[in-house]
């Protein structure tokens, strides 16, 4: 086998999970095939140089084999070879992320439930430090 479309390389060294969503990641054009922008049907050979962008990492790898079949980790390993521009990239994002974590992640989600709203007026004082408009007072 001398070419392999990209989507079904990319699934077989398991950066995708599935060819379905390897073809989707392509065609929003996070993927480049000796920097330009490729299509899933765009055929690799080896010694093209892919790369992939995912959750803002950028990945740079060398085709090193092909492989129709989707085999084990260590298989899909043997596939490709990771620059070493690219592989600093990403250590240092990932001790970005280590020492800076994302803000939006300590928010709890979405509006308190009934008891924890309870314990917020609590919290805060309760009800009756609150203007009222009844009668009743």
């Amino acid at each position: 086998m001398d070419k392999l479309r990209i989507d079904k390389w990319l699934w077989a060294a398991r950066f995708y999970k599935t060819r379905s969503l390897a073809s989707e990641e392509i065609t929003k054009g996070r993927v480049e095939v000796n920097g330009l922008e490729a299509k899933p049907s765009r055929e690799v050979k080896v010694g093209d140089t892919v790369q992939l962008r995912r959750e803002a990492v950028v990945r740079t790898v060398v085709v090193k084999g092909l492989s129709a079949t989707r085999g084990a980790a260590q298989v899909a390993q043997q596939l490709y070879e990771e620059t070493p521009d690219s592989l600093r990239a990403r250590e240092q994002a990932a001790e970005q992320r280590r020492l800076a974590p994302e803000p939006a992640l300590a928010i709890e989600h979405g509006r308190p439930t009934k008891r924890g709203r309870r314990e917020l007026d609590q919290a805060q004082g309760g009800w009756g430090d609150r203007w009222s408009a009844s009668a009743d007072e």
